[in-house]
Formats: structure tokens, C-alpha cells, sequence
């Protein structure tokens, strides 16, 4: 198991900042404002599902897994404090989140379930967001010319969610969870995250009145599709997620850990477990 250190972000997120923060990048700033709308609600049904899966282990199992829940409660429980105020300045913006709504009501359709599906479904997703740390931290690039603050929340939460990428994984398989539901839930989760990001992301731009211009739809592609682009460029890694041997620890981590060990002034940890 890891070593999961709970961290207090040292940044400024009352002062309000840009509408185009990415650097003028209309693209860019809708899609990053989409995956922030989803954080708070999201990283609540982690919390959730982590805790509501470890009276199925032995109590000897829940004294081994301590450790690692409570530092993974910690660092979600962190992001999503952080991103409720930077969703807070976007409402101010005047920016809607459809995407919380949505998930709340599906939320509701797994009252009563096996635990393990909400694990499971917390598996899946954490690989998402693993693949997309993973990216961000491989081509910084992305936020280059964005004010430090927000440059330093988007890699800091980057880092430790490929930091925790195994917690859920590693529980779900602990408590006995099924490799085909395991899978089952990764394509449902793709279906639905992907299209509830295209949706937040359109109505994001639609209300800058970005939508239709031509610069928006080449950032897209820019962003998305090049040889590097976050969504052809990680095809290999979503698929690893299907075969039966997968784990999330074959993803490179090192990226990770160079940038927290780089920017130790941006932290502090409140707790090292």
C-alpha cells in the first residue's frame, strides 16, 4: 500500500481570476472549467464509496487498509474543498453546471446496490483521472501561460491523483468484487463521463460565446486528437483497464512525484500516514 500524504494547497482562490484564464485558450478553459464542475460531487461518491466498501473486509483487513483510506479520504476530501471555490468564482462568472444534477440523479439508482458497485465505478473513474494527470504532467506545456495559482492547483491535483490512482482498485479487489463487473462499469463509466464532459464543455463555450469560431474548434483538435492530444494519445491506456492482469501501478508515477518534490512551497502536508 502507499503512503498517502494529506496536503493544504497554498494558493489564492477568493481573488477572482480571468474568464479565458488558460492563456486565452477558449478550448481550453471551457474543458478545464468542465472537469472542475464535476470535482466536488465526484469526489464525494469516492469518499463515499471507499468508506461504505471497508466493513466488508476482516477486522484485521480494515486495520491494514486504515492507513491508506485515511489518506485517501484526505486528498479527495482536499481537491474538492479546492475546487468548490474555483467552481465558486465560475458561478460568479455566470457559468451553469449542468453535469452535478445529472450525477446526482443516477446517484439515486444505486441506493440499496452492493457496495461494490459504487467501487468499482470509483475504480474506473480514478483511472480516467489517473490518464489525464498522467498527461497533464507529461506535457505542462498545456498550461503554459496561465497565472502560477491556477497552473498550481491543475498539477498539484494532477500529482495526487496519480499519487492514489491504486486506493480503489486495490480495495475493489480486496472485497471480492468481480473482474466482470469490474469492467462492465469502466465502459459504462466511459460512456457517460465523456459525454457529460462534451456537454459541460459545449455549454461552457456556448455561453462565452466561443462555440462556433474557428480557433475553438483547432484548439479542440489540438488539444484532443494531435499525436499528442489527450484523448488518441491515451487509446492504449484506457484499453489496459480491460485485460484481466491490469493494474493501475503500471502507469508511470515518477512524473508525480518529481513535481511534488519540486514544488514543496506550493504545499503543506497535514498529514503523512
Amino acid at each position: 500500500m502507499s503512503q498517502l500524504v494529506i496536503r493544504r494547497l497554498l494558493i489564492d482562490l477568493e481573488t477572482p481570476f480571468e474568464r479565458q484564464w488558460c492563456a486565452g485558450n477558449a478550448f481550453r478553459t471551457a474543458f478545464f472549467n468542465a472537469l472542475s464542475m464535476s470535482f466536488p460531487f465526484g469526489e464525494q461518491f469516492f469518499i463515499d464509496a471507499v468508506r461504505g466498501a471497508v466493513p466488508m473486509l476482516s477486522e484485521d483487513a480494515q486495520q491494514q487498509w486504515q492507513a491508506e483510506v485515511r489518506g485517501f479520504i484526505g486528498q479527495e476530501a482536499t481537491h474538492r474543498r479546492i475546487h468548490a471555490l474555483f467552481n465558486g468564482q465560475l458561478s460568479r462568472q455566470g457559468l451553469d453546471d449542468h453535469w452535478t444534477p445529472r450525477v446526482t440523479r443516477r446517484r439515486k439508482l444505486l441506493e440499496d446496490q452492493d457496495p461494490r458497485h459504487a467501487l468499482a465505478i470509483t475504480a474506473a473513474t480514478e483511472h480516467f483521472t489517473a490518464i489525464f494527470a498522467d498527461w497533464l504532467l507529461r506535457h505542462p506545456q498545456t498550461l503554459q501561460g496561465v497565472e502560477p495559482r491556477l497552473r498550481t492547483m491543475w498539477m498539484w491535483h494532477a500529482a495526487e491523483e496519480s499519487e492514489h490512482k491504486c486506493t480503489a482498485f486495490d480495495l475493489y479487489r480486496a472485497v471480492g468484487g468481480s473482474e466482470k463487473w469490474r469492467r462492465r462499469w469502466m465502459r459504462r463509466v466511459t460512456t457517460l463521463f465523456l459525454s457529460d464532459l462534451l456537454r459541460q464543455t459545449v455549454s461552457n463555450l456556448r455561453h462565452e460565446k466561443q462555440l462556433w469560431k474557428r480557433s475553438t474548434w483547432r484548439d479542440a483538435w489540438q488539444t484532443l486528437m494531435n499525436r499528442d492530444g489527450l484523448l488518441r494519445s491515451n487509446v492504449g491506456a484506457w484499453r489496459a483497464y480491460f485485460r484481466p492482469e491490469f493494474h493501475p501501478s503500471e502507469q508511470e508515477s515518477t512524473l508525480a512525484q518529481q513535481w511534488l518534490d519540486a514544488n514543496r512551497g506550493s504545499y503543506t502536508p497535514v498529514g503523512a500516514n
